[in-house]
């Protein structure tokens, strides 16, 4: 089914002021990735600024999940009450400010407290961008905006990786932390300018202020469309081997499971990144013109993720060829835009009053799922003895579940969906019999 199909009378125009616009929000997101990637590059440095072990320097990594899994749906709901504007500044605010006073904190303490206030910055980017999409492009066009917001975060983590580490190495702890900071004033100056949270004409339909029964309504209907379920399995599913991969342990398992130096695994994870880019554009024009497409993509991601990593941690020997270790951050670059999917279920199943809400459970899934991976992995390390071939087999367990829930809701999803169609065609073909006759009738 293509997703032209589905297009209503009453979809944004698009243009080049949307583009402007929206390319006004992913400038935001892509500020809010940089800065949420930058402990990736320094975690020798902060172990030896904060005097701490291997340990505690994860619990940065496994707080800022945890902020922001626990965001998703809070922020979903401000999204929708208070519209995108409002929520992307404090964002922002928020982020800027949690990366300028990491660049000053010289306590653990202090530290870990910047990174919870800029994981919750972060999460509010995301959500507000999706959203903003939905708002000023036609709803066809939507695949491909979430998959191209997508790669413009991938692009912020690029720039973290090569840009901030050449700076960390170059001007020293503060002034690279704290001049990046200067990028989410930038940012912010230019959203409080230029953002506008709808075109003219295409804003939210007027209606009665909410009350108190808000959040426990819009919660409930979302989470009442199977669209938006198995949009949050989706991304449970296919997002965490790729983000656990990136986030924490891709570069202990390449180095000390696999033999490799630390030059050769920090190509490997820049593949993980670039191949994210990529597939992100073709998933992103398969779907908007073959909207059935979309559980293959997620089935054969998953498939092609299992595969490889049960190869990759299986194979007999020392250490698996570097082929295979190739071949596997390749199929993981593809985990994150087919991820994406999962709003492409989402979206078409909430109204857009709703939309926040639905993107906040969708995006929670993943990063739940992720948060309980690191931790899993790092639990089971310890308990065997750093035996990767063990804690690496948690991942089979959470894509097991992920997959029987896929499976489970596909159904009852391309039902509502027929039946969503076939009513917006009727709405639109339908004209009332004026009283006196002289009307049409479909």
């Amino acid at each position: 089914m293509s997703q032209r199909s589905t297009a209503l009378p009453g979809d944004p125009p698009g243009g080049r002021r949307a583009i402007g616009v929206w390319g006004t929000g992913v400038a935001v997101y892509f500020v809010a990735i940089i800065f949420r990637t930058s402990l990736g590059v320094a975690g020798i440095d902060a172990t030896e600024r904060f005097h701490i072990g291997a340990s505690a320097l994860s619990t940065f990594s496994i707080l800022q999940l945890l902020v922001y899994a626990g965001m998703q749906i809070p922020v979903g709901l401000l999204v929708d009450r208070l519209g995108t504007k409002k929520v992307l500044a404090l964002g922002t605010v928020l982020f800027t400010t949690g990366q300028l006073g990491f660049a000053l904190a010289h306590s653990y303490g202090t530290a870990l407290a910047c990174r919870a206030l800029l994981g919750c910055g972060d999460a509010m980017t995301f959500i507000s961008v999706l959203r903003l999409g939905a708002r000023w492009f036609p709803a066809r066009n939507g695949p491909m905006i979430a998959q191209v917001a997508a790669l413009f975060g991938m692009a912020g983590n690029l720039v973290s990786t090569i840009v901030l580490a050449r700076l960390l190495h170059d001007a020293g702890w503060t002034r690279t932390f704290a001049g990046s900071a200067a990028a989410g004033l930038i940012v912010l100056v230019l959203m409080l300018a230029f953002l506008k949270d709808h075109p003219e004409g295409c804003g939210p339909a007027a209606g009665p202020r909410p009350g108190k029964g808000f959040v426990r309504q819009q919660i409930a209907s979302a989470w009442h469309e199977p669209g938006t379920r198995l949009g949050m399995w989706v991304h449970f599913t296919t997002q965490f081997p790729a983000m656990v991969f990136l986030l924490l342990w891709g570069m202990p398992f390449l180095v000390e499971a696999q033999g490799l130096t630390r030059g050769t695994a920090g190509s490997l994870l820049t593949l993980v990144v670039l191949v994210n880019m990529a597939v992100g554009l073709v998933y992103g024009q398969i779907i908007g013109r073959h909207h059935a497409a979309r559980l293959p993509l997620v089935l054969g991601t998953l498939g092609a993720t299992a595969l490889l990593w049960a190869l990759a941690i299986g194979w007999p020997g020392a250490h698996a060829p570097l082929w295979l270790l190739i071949t596997l951050c390749a199929v993981l670059g593809a985990c994150g835009p087919a991820s994406m999917i999962g709003f492409d279920f989402a979206r078409p199943a909430n109204p857009p009053e709703r939309q926040g809400t639905a993107s906040g459970i969708v995006n929670m899934g993943g990063f739940i799922a992720s948060m309980t991976t690191l931790l899993a992995v790092g639990l089971l390390l310890d308990a065997t003895h750093d035996d990767y071939t063990v804690a690496f087999a948690s991942v089979f367990v959470l894509q097991a579940l992920g997959l029987s829930q896929i499976l489970r809701l596909r159904g009852r999803t391309e039902r509502r969906e027929r039946e969503r169609i076939v009513a917006s065609r009727v709405a639109t073909v339908h004209v009332p019999v004026r009283p006196g006759g002289g009307g049409l009738r479909a």
